[in-house]
């Protein structure tokens, strides 16, 4: 593997490829949908064929955006980022979600407007052809731009692809509104667009939030660390793995650590080995990049040891909230305890549960020196 590779911060070059195609493809389209909308709008005095043209153009922009973050995502690291830009994809991710939520609130703001000071439209066929090739064009743009979103892991063209697929709704009641006044004169299409702008704000929040989110960092996706957790624990005397942290530093960019149990006979030089190969397989079978691994010796040879790591154990789990114990290790000589304690994010004082718990030991064991650290569950135990 090349530098970059190995510092695991680059934007796979396919990846950004397919990107900018699918974002050309959908300005392409839409700036066709948009062009024609406008024309036939005006001419039948359709608030919601205008309106449905205007948010054509919105959809333009979120594609200049995508490809624009692309390109700034895949900069090379440099002094002041040595990760990388790869998070720049969050960023457009939430402008665009910005854009769909302004669309779905001018729409509202418009229909409204509407069903106040009413207007008569002059719908045609030619406009009911116009509307639907509208319909099948976003339905078709929508989905593929989703899926190509899901399988780059694009939040950016997930979230286009969703507004697309947002507008083929908007433009078949569009289409329905239109049909009901040719049919019996009674024009709705005000409230639909009402109905479905509040909709697309719906979206646009759900949208927010989860671009907010991910660039905030999210605990790491349960599949990805079960992997990583079970290729190590493949390693001959890897008796546990605990405490992995997954940093995000763009999608499919992951710098991570966690911490190991290994027997307490382990030599200097048999340990280097074992860390350096741990390293390498979990980049070449996930492609996350461990930049540290601690670790926690285990008493192997001695039964008392080992008894009162069960016990402990179950003192330690008794208590609701606890979710794990490890880490453990007793020096006789020293008479010290230590071990850590993963304590769950819905315990109402995580403080009141660690001392329950030293109490609890302490009560058991009172001639040991107790070091108890209190731990989180960054990925699932």
């Amino acid at each position: 593997m090349d530098e970059t590779e190995l510092k695991g911060v680059s934007v796979d070059k396919n990846r950004k490829k397919t990107i900018v195609r699918t974002s050309v493809t959908g300005i392409l389209a839409n700036l066709f949908l948009a062009s024609f909308k406008a024309v036939f709008g005006i001419m039948s005095n359709s608030i919601a064929i205008v309106l449905d043209a205007v948010n054509n153009t919105s959809d333009m922009a979120s594609s200049v955006i995508t490809i624009i973050g692309t390109k700034l995502a895949g900069k090379a690291p440099d002094r002041k980022h040595p990760f990388g830009h790869g998070r720049v994809e969050y960023l457009t991710a939430i402008i665009i979600s910005v854009i769909v939520l302004y669309a779905g609130v001018t729409s509202l703001v418009e229909s409204v407007k509407k069903i106040i000071h009413p207007s008569a439209p002059e719908y045609t066929w030619i406009t009911l052809v116009v509307v639907g090739v509208a319909v099948f064009v976003k339905i078709i743009l929508g989905g593929y731009v989703k899926k190509v979103g899901k399988k780059v892991n694009s939040a950016s063209l997930i979230n286009s692809g969703e507004d697309a697929r947002l507008d083929s709704i908007i433009s078949a009641t569009t289409f329905i509104a239109a049909v009901v006044y040719m049919k019996t004169g009674i024009s709705v299409e005000a409230y639909l667009g009402a109905v479905i702008s509040a909709i697309i704000i719906k979206s646009g929040v759900d949208m927010l939030r989860a671009g907010i989110s991910s660039l905030l960092g999210e605990r790491a996706d349960s599949s990805l660390a079960a992997g990583i957790k079970e290729t190590v624990r493949e390693f001959e005397n890897v008796t546990g793995v605990y405490d992995l942290v997954l940093n995000d530093y763009g999608p499919d960019t992951f710098l991570g650590s966690l911490h190991i149990e290994i027997p307490d006979t382990y030599s200097v030089n048999e340990l280097d080995e074992l860390l350096r190969e741990i390293t390498d397989r979990v980049y070449e079978k996930h492609n996350v990049i461990l930049t540290a691994i601690g670790v926690y010796s285990v008493n192997m040879h001695d039964g008392k040891i080992v008894s009162a790591r069960e016990e402990i154990k179950k003192i330690v789990l008794a208590n609701d909230y606890a979710l794990q114990i490890h880490g453990f290790y007793i020096n006789e000589e020293k008479k010290k305890m230590r071990f850590d304690v993963v304590v769950g994010f819905d315990a109402p004082s995580r403080g009141e549960v660690y001392k329950s718990i030293m109490a609890s030991v302490r009560e058991k064991y009172p001639d040991y020196d107790i070091q108890i650290v209190l731990d989180v569950d960054f990925s699932d135990t």
